[in-house]
């Protein structure tokens, strides 16, 4: 089992699902443009990621130029041709696809909330009460 890691980014393009072989194993390739802390814009760095079986579906509800997160895992193999040097692979499966602004649950702000760290507070309105808001020692 290898590590988990995510990264967040602007998605360049949206590949078709594949299907191969009989057993019908799919996979569907997306890129993204690397965004967040550390990234220079004016050196764009872009990955190409990949869906493998029933997570293909998780990219219908994206469309390119979209901000996404993306959790992924490394995958790597070896691959050697008769008598050519061997090669490797290596591969980011995604397993899970989020919008930044998705707050508990997987509910992104679009559902009227203004952020991921909203609640519903049942109605109640909290009043602005000066003379308390003064009296805070901090």
């Amino acid at each position: 089992m290898s590590k988990s890691f995510e990264v967040q980014g602007v998605i360049h393009s949206i590949g078709e699902t594949q299907s191969f072989g009989q057993n019908g194993f799919t996979k569907r390739e997306f890129v993204i443009k690397v965004t967040g802390e550390g990234e220079n814009p004016a050196y764009p760095n872009y990955l190409a990621l990949e869906l493998l079986k029933d997570k293909c579906a998780l990219m219908d509800q994206y469309q390119q130029g979209q901000e996404i997160i993306a959790h992924f895992n490394l995958s790597g193999r070896l691959w050697a041709a008769q008598g050519k040097p061997e090669k490797c692979f290596t591969s980011l499966q995604a397993w899970r696809i989020e919008s930044p602004d998705a707050g508990f649950g997987g509910q992104a702000a679009a559902s009227g909330h203004a952020s991921g760290n909203s609640f519903d507070m049942g109605g109640f309105t909290p009043s602005s009460n000066t003379a308390f808001d003064e009296d805070v020692p901090f």
